[in-house]
């Protein structure tokens, strides 16, 4: 399952990142900790493998234009 946003697949990083034992799990807060707990290593490495060209910085729907 690729990610959605950029901001996605910096959690899904950091979750991985503290999986394998790279960084402390105390240091992850909010989506990444939540990641860490749900997801298995092989689930973050999907979602933190997807290309981030194309992303938008974060998952969300379409913003009303304000100042016309």
């Amino acid at each position: 399952m690729p990610a959605k946003s950029k901001a996605q697949q910096k959690a899904a990083g950091a979750a991985l990142s503290a999986k394998r034992g790279d960084s402390k799990v105390g240091d992850l807060k909010g989506a990444s900790r939540a990641m860490y707990e749900s997801m298995s290593e092989r689930q973050l490495d999907e979602l933190a493998s997807t290309p981030r060209k194309g992303k938008p910085e974060k998952k969300g729907g379409k913003k009303a234009d304000k100042g016309s």
